[in-house]
């Protein structure tokens, strides 16, 4: 598991979007459609999404967001995790699952990319 990304859910992409690059002075990163932007954050390998979920259950609380080889294959071998729920990935799979205090957990993979 590699930390990606610091997942935030919002309400108002655009807000957020303005407060990061203009008064904090983040540099955008990507951006998907309408409902999910990257910011580099100064010094670190580590990105900033913001995303506005489609519904508030557990599987979209803000948290850390893991790659892995396979999400597929990382839930097969951890059945006891409290897993929430699968996320909609261009090229790849996402699930959640929580931690003990209730924390969300996302994981990723590329597992549908193409060749670069």
């Amino acid at each position: 598991m590699k930390l990606t990304f610091l997942y935030q859910p919002v309400k108002d992409l655009k807000e957020s979007v303005a407060f990061y690059r203009d008064s904090l002075g983040f540099d955008e990163s990507w951006r998907e459609g309408e409902s999910t932007v990257a910011f580099k954050i100064p010094g670190s390998e580590v990105e900033l999404m913001f995303d506005v979920p489609p519904d508030t259950g557990p599987r979209w609380g803000a948290g850390g967001f893991y790659a892995v080889d396979s999400v597929d294959a990382f839930r097969e071998s951890h059945p006891q995790l409290d897993w929430r729920g699968d996320i909609e990935m261009p090229d790849g799979k996402g699930a959640t699952f929580l931690d003990p205090a209730g924390n969300a957990v996302h994981l990723f993979d590329q597992s549908a990319a193409g060749p670069e």
